[in-house]
């Protein structure tokens, strides 16, 4: 049974959002806010969340940006904003869907359904064993010996197999809020991470370049 985290301030959405998602299997635990939303997100892991940007406390995309500080949860963002410039906000910094209020609960409950599927990890490739608690990623049999952001970056990879993820979302991702760090820091690291997955076999190159689009994983 996978796990919902619904953020939304307005009781009489959120009732009814609740409502479809238990009918349709899904447990489901709800915020008003921004703030208790982090703390159950500290008690207990989620598999996707539900955002309203207009939240009273934290918007929805700085929401976004913390709760997937330590992990990547997949997230549909819920608003009331119509303008083509918030959707491709909240689309830039890696919301896997954006729905509008008002919305059918039946079709949100159907991108919920979508989106863990894109996002499961479980077919992410056979070559890869990814310990996520412990941060490790085995490659072909063997520990790969990873810095702190090459990790991340494969981790990212992994968790969306077969997905062009841009430098941009990369650097969201793995980077988080540092400043100093360019799409070319992406680059670099994705060069040093290929070498690392050859140094295990030779004619190994799982990860693929999309000119002007960014990388995505080859599922094995």
């Amino acid at each position: 049974m996978a796990r919902v985290l619904l953020v939304e301030d307005e009781a009489a959405i959120a009732q009814t959002v609740e409502y479809a998602l238990r009918a349709d299997g899904f447990e489901t635990t709800h915020a008003l806010t921004g703030h208790e939303a982090l703390q159950l997100a500290r008690l207990q892991a989620f598999d996707l969340a539900i955002l309203d940007v207009g939240l009273p406390d934290i918007g929805g995309f700085a929401l976004c940006r913390e709760l997937r500080r330590d992990r990547a949860l997949p997230v549909i963002f819920l608003t009331a904003r119509d303008a083509e410039a918030d959707r491709v906000l909240g689309l830039e910094i890696g919301a896997d869907d954006y729905v509008s209020k008002p919305f059918s609960p039946r079709e949100l409950v159907a991108r919920v359904r979508a989106v863990l599927r894109r996002s499961a990890p479980a077919e992410a490739s056979t070559d890869f064993v990814h310990d996520a608690e412990a941060k490790r990623i085995d490659f072909r049999g063997r520990r790969l010996d990873l810095t702190r952001y090459e990790y991340g970056l494969l981790a990212a990879l992994l968790r969306r197999p077969g997905a062009i993820l841009s430098r941009a979302q990369l650097l969201e991702r793995v980077w988080d809020d540092d400043s100093d760090s360019t799409e070319r820091t992406v680059d670099t690291h994705i060069k040093t991470l290929r070498a690392k997955l050859r140094d295990v076999d030779a004619a190994a190159d799982p990860i693929r370049t999309h000119r002007g689009l960014g990388y995505s994983l080859e599922a094995g």
